[in-house]
């Protein structure tokens, strides 16, 4: 995979204005930008939780949803994330569904490197043995979901500002997703 994704720009009304070198993109004044977040089950209804690596620039070694990512330019965005999913942890994924496809926020990490995203939510099944790109993953854990959100309340901080507000977004989306 290229070093050199960007981001695709965005006005406030998710129109698009430009793109810009991704890793340049986030910075303290990352500009509005489109990207797109990924919950992913087992056969068992479980979701994985990933633990970013500590290399990444942004929310370093936190535990976030399964795989995030941009979609590139004249990329679908279901093409991005089977795209992201393989290259982030070596998965094939099926049932790709949309569960909160107006997400969008602002958050800044502990170093002020900001993510302002209209990020849409998806779920979708896992169909092999995980081979992680331990420069994206440094761990991680199937969990069951309803324990899942159970922490999520109970230690907010122990996760990415995105994935306590996107189980906010989809918590009943993605609990009839992990039910199917």
């Amino acid at each position: 995979m290229s070093i050199q994704e960007h981001v695709i720009l965005v006005n406030d009304q998710g129109k698009v204005i430009g793109t810009q070198e991704k890793y340049a993109a986030h910075t303290t004044h990352t500009p509005l930008h489109l990207a797109f977040s990924s919950w992913l089950f087992n056969a068992n209804g479980e979701c994985l939780i990933t633990r970013r690596a500590l290399s990444k620039k942004a929310w370093p070694g936190v535990w976030t949803n399964s795989v995030c990512g941009h979609p590139q330019t004249d990329e679908a965005t279901e093409q991005a994330i089977i795209r992201r999913c393989r290259f982030e942890i070596g998965a094939e994924i099926t049932d790709i569904t949309p569960v909160a496809p107006a997400f969008r926020y602002r958050e800044a990490d502990p170093s002020g490197i900001v993510e302002n995203e209209i990020c849409p939510v998806y779920a979708a099944r896992v169909t092999n043995t995980l081979a992680i790109n331990s420069d994206e993953v440094m761990d991680y854990q199937w969990v069951e979901l309803d324990a899942l959100f159970r922490a999520l309340d109970a230690t907010p901080w122990a996760f990415s500002p995105w994935m306590v507000l996107e189980a906010t977004a989809a918590r009943e989306e993605l609990s009839a997703f992990a039910a199917q």
